[in-house]
């Protein structure tokens, strides 16, 4: 079944913005006739109805909500995020919600009152520092937190199945023979590394393969820190890993970088695998075998969770968990 026209659509095909749209029903007379016109006609085409201007007028509220990254250095095409407000921004669009999309420094550099943007709602995509989460507490703005959880706070929060991401890792590993298995455990989100380091080392155990401290390595999640990082795990000629679990993707891409230069084939000597499933994967060579993350879902059940916050809908879900799946390719 199609779903039902929005503002936006009435927006985009008579070349208008949603606030003109908007004020051609609830104020007619403040908008010219030929604007007015091309409003009418568009919403005639549309079987458009402006009831939900009416109800958002009556409610006395904006049905605006924000997406706000808050990851440092991040911009609004970090893939992993941007995959979340594709699925934002499709919930969005079907709940008639008027959407605003930042990073956590973008906004702080703008309007930092959430009131002068008139949000009733936000997703804070990330590590939200916790004086973030407390300003819009305390503006009545409601809160969902996405790929992060914040302990002691009764926030609903949507996150994806670290733990049965990595089981599915080291399972993979495992049956293909492998018992030497090493991490690189890049500096991410503080929850995920978490998630995925505690995981890691369940799996392993849980496999019967042992766990010592010189199998992890910590470092920063770019590709200069991990190759830097899994050149030395490498150059190892006694405890040699004969597979790395990388904490994401372009972690992975710093490893393929080490083992090419210490001549080292991979899979036929190390196994590489990554974790988000990223466009990268099917660029490298060979093709990286990576743990997929249904962002776009994840971003569509942040705004089913915002949305009943503002409908003040009680028992609301805290943790919803998104499934992941182990993509495996040639690198394993």
């Amino acid at each position: 079944m199609a779903s039902s026209p929005t503002i936006y659509d009435v927006s985009r095909l008579s070349g208008v913005s949603t606030a003109t749209v908007s004020r051609t029903f609830s104020e007619p007379d403040r908008v010219k006739e030929s604007t007015r016109r091309k409003v009418y006609d568009a919403a005639a085409v549309l079987n458009y109805s402006p009831n939900a201007i009416a109800r958002a007028m009556a409610r006395q509220r904006t049905d605006r909500i924000a997406y706000i990254i808050c990851k440092k250095g991040a911009t609004i095409l970090d893939e992993f995020y941007a995959g979340i407000c594709e699925g934002i921004m499709r919930a969005a669009n079907r709940a008639e919600h008027q959407l605003l999309v930042s990073t956590a420094e973008d906004w702080r550099l703008t309007v930092s009152a959430a009131e002068s943007k008139q949000i009733e709602g936000v997703i804070l995509g990330g590590t939200a520092e916790p004086a973030l989460i407390s300003e819009f507490q305390a503006r009545k703005v409601a809160v969902v937190l996405v790929n992060n959880r914040v302990a002691g706070a009764e926030l609903p929060s949507v996150v994806a199945d670290e733990a049965s991401g990595v089981e599915q890792v080291i399972g993979h590993l495992a049956a293909r023979g492998h018992k030497k298995i090493a991490m690189l455990a890049g500096r991410v989100n503080a929850y995920v590394m978490s998630e995925r380091y505690h995981a890691f080392v369940d799996g392993m155990r849980s496999c019967g393969l042992e766990v010592s401290p010189a199998s992890i390595r910590m470092c920063e999640a770019n590709v200069e820190s991990t190759e830097a990082a899994a050149e030395e795990l490498l150059r190892s000629a006694e405890e040699r890993p004969t597979a790395l679990f990388c904490i994401n993707d372009v972690a992975a891409a710093g490893a393929y970088k080490a083992a090419r230069r210490l001549g080292l084939r991979i899979p036929q000597d190390l196994a590489v695998v990554g974790f988000d499933d990223s466009s990268i994967c099917p660029l490298l060579e060979p093709e990286l075998t990576s743990v997929h993350v249904d962002c776009r879902r994840m971003g569509e059940l942040c705004v089913e969770r915002l949305t009943a916050l503002l409908h003040g809908e009680k028992d609301i879900e805290l943790l919803s968990t998104v499934p992941t799946e182990l993509i495996v390719r040639r690198s394993t």
